[in-house]
C-alpha cells in the first residue's frame, strides 16, 4: 500500500474499522493492539491530508475576498497562510522519503564516548540530552535502556529507545561520529579542546521478526547496575552484557527491574543491531557478517559543533550549517535531518 495515496488510505481504514467491529477482535490481544497501532498511524496521515486541504482552501477564500473587495489589508494574512501551507506540504513530502522497511517504526540509539577523555564523556552526555529533547519536541516517548556513567564526569555510553511514528526513518542518517570544539570546562588553563562521540542508530524490530542467532555465538556477562551519578540501581549483578562473537558487537542493558528482563531487552537490541548491520552491508544472511564492527573511525565525523572561536554547527555531508549552536543542542536538529533526507531526491 502506498501510504501517501489518500484513496488507498481510506480504503484500508474501512477494512480496519470492519475488523475492529468483529466479535472475536480481542481474542488475539497482541494482533488487535498491532492493528489499532497501524490504524492510528493511517488516521494521522489522513488527518494531515485533510489539514493541508483546509489550509489551501482558506487561502483561496481569502484571495477571493480580497479581489472582490479590492482589499489589500488581507495580503499579509494571505501570505502567512500560504507560507504555513508550504511548510505543511514540505513536511508531508519529506515523509514520502521515509519508505525504508523499518522507517515507520521506533528507533534505538546508542552514544559512545570517543577520544577526548572527560571532555568526550561530557560531550556524549550532551548528545544524549540533545536527542532526548528532539524526541520530546516530537512528542515521542523515550526510555533509557543502558547508562554507563563515569565518576569524573559525563557518560561512557548510553542506549535510548525512542518510540514514535517514523522515529527510525528520521534518525537513521544521524549515525556516525559527532565532533565538538569548545573551551574545555575541565582544563584549568582554559584551552580549546576537540572531542568526539559516536552515535549508532538501529530500528526496534518486532518480536515476530525472525532473527536466527546461534547461542554458541554469544558471550553473556553479568555486572552490577549503576545509575547516573554513580548511585547504585541495586546491589546485585542484574545488568547484562552480550557479545556477539562473529561480529564483535557488544550490547548491554541495566535499567530493567531484573536480570531476566535486562537479558531480554539486550537480546532485542542485539537483534536490532544485526538487522541494521545486515541492511547496511547488503547481506542476505546474518552468518555473512564478519569483522570487528565495534571500532570507530574518528576521522570521519558527519557533523561538527563549534562553540569556540565562533558558534556554528555544520553537517559535512550536506553542507547544511546554522549559527545557533545552543538551539541545536536543545534538540533543534530537524534542519539537518531534513537536508540529509532530501539528498536522495
Amino acid at each position: 500500500m502506498n501510504l501517501f495515496d489518500l484513496a488507498e488510505l481510506k480504503a484500508r481504514l474501512a477494512e480496519m474499522d470492519f475488523s475492529c467491529e468483529a466479535e472475536d477482535f480481542w481474542n488475539n490481544h497482541e494482533a488487535a493492539q498491532k492493528l489499532l497501532k497501524e490504524k492510528k498511524v493511517i488516521e494521522n496521515k489522513v488527518q494531515e491530508f485533510n489539514e493541508l486541504e483546509t489550509e489551501i482552501e482558506e487561502v483561496e477564500i481569502l484571495i477571493e475576498l480580497a479581489m472582490e473587495a479590492d482589499d489589500e489589508s488581507l495580503v499579509p494574512e494571505i501570505l502567512a497562510g500560504y507560507e504555513k501551507y508550504k511548510l505543511q506540504l514540505e513536511n508531508l513530502r519529506l515523509k514520502t522519503l521515509l519508505d525504508g522497511e523499518y522507517d515507520a517504526g521506533n528507533a534505538i540509539i546508542s552514544v559512545h564516548a570517543g577520544s577526548g577523555g572527560t571532555d568526550a564523556q561530557d560531550w556524549t552526555e550532551m548528545l544524549l540530552r540533545m536527542y532526548t529533547r528532539w524526541a520530546e519536541a516530537k512528542k515521542y516517548k523515550t526510555k533509557i535502556l543502558d547508562y554507563q556513567d563515569d565518576s569524573e564526569g559525563g557518560i561512557k555510553s548510553a542506549t535510548l529507545l525512542i518510540e514514535g511514528e517514523n522515529a527510525y526513518g528520521y534518525l537513521k542518517n544521524e549515525k556516525g561520529v559527532h565532533r565538538l570544539v569548545r573551551i574545555s570546562p575541565y582544563d584549568s588553563s582554559g584551552r580549546r579542546h576537540t572531542s568526539f562521540a559516536a552515535l549508532d542508530v538501529m530500528p526496534e524490530i518486532d518480536d515476530d521478526t525472525a532473527v536466527e542467532i546461534d547461542p554458541e555465538d554469544l558471550r553473556i556477562d553479568t555486572f552490577r547496575a549503576s545509575g547516573a551519578g554513580g548511585q547504585h540501581v541495586n546491589t546485585t549483578d542484574s545488568a547484562i552484557r552480550i557479545t556477539h562473537i562473529p561480529t564483535n558487537i557488544v550490547v548491554s542493558c541495566q535499567n530493567e527491574r531484573s536480570q531476566h528482563q535486562n537479558k531480554e531487552t539486550a537480546m532485542k537490541v542485539l537483534k536490532s543491531k544485526l538487522i541494521e548491520l545486515k541492511e547496511r552491508e547488503h547481506k542476505a544472511d546474518l552468518a555473512e557478517l564478519k569483522g570487528d564492527f565495534s571500532q570507530i573511525t574518528w576521522g570521519s565525523q558527519i557533523r561538527s559543533y563549534v562553540f569556540h572561536p565562533y558558534n556554528m554547527v555544520k553537517d559535512h555531508r550536506t553542507g547544511a550549517e546554522v549559527g545557533n549552536v545552543y538551539g541545536v543542542m536543545d534538540g533543534d536538529i530537524d534542519y539537518f535531518i531534513n537536508e540529509k533526507l532530501k539528498q536522495r531526491d
